[in-house]
């Protein structure tokens, strides 16, 4: 509290102070004020005579931080200096998450949805621009419904896709879902940029096996793929998080497996010729067994003698049993030595616990948690690659990974059900002609004393790459979200302004993204850093005629 009789307040050396200890006070109260205005609205239409009531969190409650970093992933995102939300709700039922987007609108503040927290920049719990912003957190709301009559299951967006996965496997031992390979994302978001894991090459991505979705849109109408139409529809198939509306809940389509599946993991160090294995991968990934996923996890490690050096790490999994793997192993895929006693024969929940590194025995109901297995600091990117990276290429990384200790790549393969679907089918483009993708992650446990080490480490790792990956656009994949493509710091950012990020992501897909957005969601409420912009009301109607043919699906 200021004190009347301290005169020396107001001195012109201490007038700075008290502008700034007036405009801390000033943020207080605007920021009280907003809080009481849109909880007042929310609370009136939500009614006390509805379903279970949400919880509601503001920064005076006790339990605002717990709930903040529930789910978080990256604590690069939980610092001090981040811009936090006013308000975390907990929905437990529609009508509330239909109230969030009323009082929002009228209210003027954001709306962020976190469905699990692996955002990998945060954007579903902190916030870049200016606005004020909710969080509506959708943990409670994780029913998930199996059927397996007609294959089917309905998900909500707050259960985890391991819990899917759990539920498919106590239904049956031949059923699975084409999605993430990390256990704890969270359906609602993971299914909206494209879901893929372990089965892509067979049956491809999540969001090509989509059924039905139901969400609230702009206006805070529940709408189903009936209602909303097919162009929608066809947005929320991999248009991205936070763009055209809250998604409720999935009816995904379940595919078959074997009652056995085989995993391996082979590892190799440089000594062991992982430069030369590597290069027969890149050969081979994309076109070997549909049935065979293999992917190569390559760490910076230390040798016994304290040496930095790289370990890569050969994962699979495997649609059939071992004497079989070995068949295709030994025909196409020699180099990497792989023999039975180093494969396991598991039922696929089991592979879903193996490739998700569960300690061997962990029993699947673990899966019922839905905890990350990995919270840190870390910063990370992606590519696309359509020309294997040569030898020398290969070698450039390796001696970039001597500068850091915590550098990680993962190099996903492509082809098979992938290279038959086509780019505009869904908004994930990455299609046809794509070998594999490249995740680049760095770690780091002390905060913002190290982070802009490790930062340019990852950037200038990204830049050496260039030449490498796929370029015109350089692509990326829109579930590792990297802001250093461009922000969307102005709240009404526009069509022309959005950044490097929208051909990347998007690729020809963007514009009837916008087109889609501009009809649904035309006042820019589901915003944020890298969000689909609505055209300006001039632009509208200059550029876009809805009834051509290439708005249908």
């Amino acid at each position: 509290m200021l004190n009347p009789k301290n005169t020396n307040l107001i001195m012109p050396s201490n007038f700075l102070s008290l502008i700034l200890l007036l405009t801390v006070h000033a943020s207080w109260a605007s920021s009280s004020s907003i809080q009481q205005e849109f909880l007042q609205c929310f609370h009136k239409n939500i009614g006390s005579n509805g379903p279970f009531p949400p919880s509601c969190y503001t920064s005076t409650n006790s339990s605002f931080s717990i709930i903040l970093q529930s789910t978080a992933q990256n604590l690069r995102y939980l610092m001090p200096s981040v811009r936090k939300p006013e308000i975390i709700i907990m929905p437990t039922d529609e009508s509330h998450i239909q109230a969030a987007v009323i009082c929002a609108k009228k209210v003027g503040i954001q709306l962020r949805v976190r469905s699990g927290g692996h955002d990998y920049e945060g954007v579903s719990y902190a916030s870049e621009m200016n606005d004020p912003f909710v969080i509506l957190d959708m943990a409670k709301l994780r029913m998930v419904t199996i059927n397996i009559e007609d294959s089917s299951a309905w998900v909500q967006a707050g259960a985890t896709i391991g819990e899917l996965y759990y539920r498919i496997s106590v239904e049956s031992r031949v059923h699975g879902y084409p999605a993430g390979l990390c256990t704890s994302l969270g359906v609602g978001g993971h299914i909206t940029g494209g879901a893929y894991g372990p089965l892509m090459r067979k049956y491809g991505l999540g969001v090509d096996n989509v059924l039905d979705v139901q969400m609230v849109d702009a206006n805070g109408q529940v709408l189903d793929r009936e209602l909303m139409g097919e162009d929608l529809f066809w947005a929320l198939r991999g248009g991205g998080g936070g763009n055209f509306g809250i998604i409720l809940a999935w009816k995904v389509k379940l595919v078959p497996v074997p009652e056995k599946v085989t995993v391996f993991t082979v590892p190799k160090t440089l000594e062991q010729n992982l430069t030369q294995i590597l290069c027969k991968w890149q050969q081979i990934a994309d076109n070997i067994d549909e049935n065979l996923f293999i992917r190569a996890i390559i760490r910076s490690v230390k040798t016994p003698k304290g040496d930095k050096s790289v370990l890569g790490l050969f994962q699979a999994l495997y649609l059939g049993r071992a004497d079989d793997l070995l068949e295709v192993m030994q025909r196409d895929f020699p180099e990497l030595g792989l023999q039975k006693k180093d494969t396991s024969e598991v039922s696929w929940i089991e592979s879903v616990l193996y490739i998700a590194n569960y300690p061997s025995g962990t029993q699947p109901e673990v899966l019922l948690e839905g905890k990350p297995t990995f919270t840190n600091y870390f910063k990370a990117k992606s590519d696309y690659v359509k020309v294997a990276i040569p030898e020398t290429g290969l070698e450039g990384i390796w001696k970039r990974y001597a500068e850091d200790e915590n550098a990680l790549m993962i190099f996903t393969p492509y082809g098979g059900k992938m290279s038959k679907i086509p780019e505009s089918e869904t908004p994930f483009p990455h299609r046809k002609g794509i070998k594999f993708k490249i995740q680049y992650v760095i770690t780091w446990v002390d905060g913002e004393r190290s982070e802009h080490r490790h930062m340019e480490w990852v950037r200038k790792l990204y830049n050496y790459m260039t030449p490498y990956v796929s370029m015109f656009p350089r692509e990326a994949y829109v579930n590792y979200k990297d802001l250093d493509l461009g922000i969307n710091t102005d709240d009404n950012a526009s069509f022309i302004q959005a950044g490097a990020w929208a051909n990347m992501y998007y690729k020809d897909n963007y514009n009837r993204l916008v087109k889609i957005k501009t009809k649904f969601d035309p006042e820019n409420l589901f915003r944020h850093e890298q969000s689909i912009p609505p055209l300006p009301i001039m632009e509208k109607k200059k550029s876009f005629d809805w009834e051509t043919s290439d708005d249908k699906v």
